[in-house]
């Protein structure tokens, strides 16, 4: 029997874990890889590490057992790690590549394998794409143990959460944020940020920062769904002014105001934008997903910074950002770098830097994000996840593509955009984005309109049409 083709999506492979994502099947990405890498050259070396998801250390050593035994130098962190750590890593060890044993928000049934390239983010597409041609139908797991391939000098194991602490302490000021107005409440998500957090705010009030494998039988999404515990909290604390989020991996964020108000991702990559060009006087260009707010394209025109629309996952943002000067790199699921930063998304980095915006200021996080709404207006953006067989998802889009939708309910539309999945620009200027995921069997609706009733109701037109 022939075994399925990997297939490597829109951040990574994914799979639920004894159907799919096996022991053998990750022996086989790990040989297309080294195989990738005898291709671009000797004495290859690769940073590795898993996050806290079911059966990262399992995963892991079959990793390193491939990798050592095709002449693959394995550096492998110790303990979990986040997505960010294996980035920063692989940049300043001087490392070819970096994997990570993760499937980042997705269902606690799943887990995954991220691809991180030599210049400290996710590896680019064509270079995901040679991988993925090498990965073979079978493969042989070598069956001597780490402790041989240490012996031989082709394992060595490295402290990434250390290094990840010293160079963030290099880059605040972690005694003035001691000394904020403003206390902080952080929520892990039973994910790998939770060590880091707990050592650099030790003021923090601290929510699931415990091992929890199975995350409690939820997906580690920041989204506000998944995040209610967080909103009440802060909430009702009065001295708590900012709920940070992140995900499984620690690469994406969700933020929450002191009212317990959850402020999505279209507003926090307009916040840093503000704060990084209005406050610090930083300029460049701006990269953003498809499925990003036009709200951006509002505020870099009001600031004279030139902006770039690409496909959704990060890995296209990251290849523009090793190219050119980047100010603020992101996308609606909350994966947002920023420059003088590592080409990779970080929760915990941009979390950092917009409670240092509150603590510099004075200002609450609701405050600036009026200041935001006073450049760009205001908005409300809801997502709805679907999930429904592929045949009828697929049938969906084509439907879309060929323009089969006149109208969504009351909400009619003036012009379609089609970069990934298809966008319709609504006359009540809102928008609707319809999309399969890809990483997940789902087909995901946006929408934005100019009051939380309005996009909720977009969506539920949107659905009724559809559906």
């Amino acid at each position: 029997m022939t075994p399925d083709k990997i297939k490597f999506g829109t951040d990574g492979w994914r799979a639920i874990i004894a159907q799919d994502f096996t022991v053998y099947n990750v022996a086989r990405v790990s040989k297309g890889l080294a195989d990738w890498l005898h291709k671009r050259g000797s004495n290859s070396k690769v940073v590795l590490g898993h996050d806290c998801r079911f059966g990262g250390p399992l995963f892991c050593e079959a990793v390193a057992k491939v990798l050592c035994a095709n002449g693959v130098k394995v550096l492998m962190a110790k303990g979990f790690i986040s997505t960010p750590m294996i980035s920063m890593g692989v940049l300043k060890l001087g490392a070819q590549q970096g994997v990570v044993i993760t499937a980042s928000h997705n269902p606690p049934t799943y887990n995954g394998y991220k691809l991180k390239g030599a210049h400290g983010g996710p590896s680019s597409p064509a270079d995901i794409a040679a991988v993925e041609a090498l990965i073979p139908e079978t493969v042989e797991i070598p069956q001597q143990g780490l402790a041989h391939w240490e012996s031989q000098g082709m394992l060595e194991y490295i402290n990434l959460e250390d290094m990840y602490v010293t160079y963030l302490k290099e880059k605040f000021d972690f005694d003035a944020l001691a000394k904020s107005p403003f206390k902080l409440a952080y929520d892990a998500m039973f994910g790998a940020g939770q060590n880091v957090v707990r050592r650099l705010l030790p003021n923090a009030v601290l929510l699931h920062c415990e091992n929890n494998p199975g995350f409690n039988g939820r997906a580690p999404e920041p989204l506000d769904k998944n995040l209610q515990e967080l909103s009440k909290t802060v909430a009702s604390t009065p001295e708590i002014k900012m709920g940070l989020a992140t995900d499984g991996d620690a690469d994406r964020i969700g933020l929450y105001d002191e009212d317990g108000k959850f402020v999505d991702a279209h507003h926090i990559i307009l916040l840093l934008i503000h704060y990084l060009h209005k406050y610090k006087g930083m300029s460049g260009k701006v990269a953003i997903a498809f499925s990003t707010t036009d709200r951006v394209k509002r505020m870099c025109e009001a600031y004279g910074l030139p902006i770039e629309i690409t496909p959704i996952g990060f890995k296209y943002i990251s290849e523009i950002m090793t190219k050119e000067d980047v100010l603020v790199g992101g996308e609606e699921s909350g994966g947002i770098a920023v420059k003088g930063h590592i080409p990779e998304r970080d929760g915990i980095y941009d979390g950092i830097m917009l409670y240092e915006f509150m603590t510099q200021t004075g200002k609450t996080l609701k405050e600036l994000c009026q200041e935001v709404y006073d450049v760009v207006g205001t908005f409300v953006y809801e997502r709805n996840d679907i999930h429904i067989e592929n045949d009828i998802k697929e049938a969906i889009i084509s439907k879309a593509q060929e323009n089969a939708y006149p109208i969504f309910g009351k909400y009619s539309f003036n012009r379609i955009e089609t970069v990934d999945g298809v966008k319709y620009h609504l006359d009540n200027g809102g928008w609707i984005l319809l999309r399969a995921s890809g990483t997940e069997p789902l087909l995901r609706i946006y929408a934005e309109g100019n009051s939380r009733d309005e996009a909720l109701d977009i969506l539920e037109d949107v659905k009724r049409t559809i559906l």
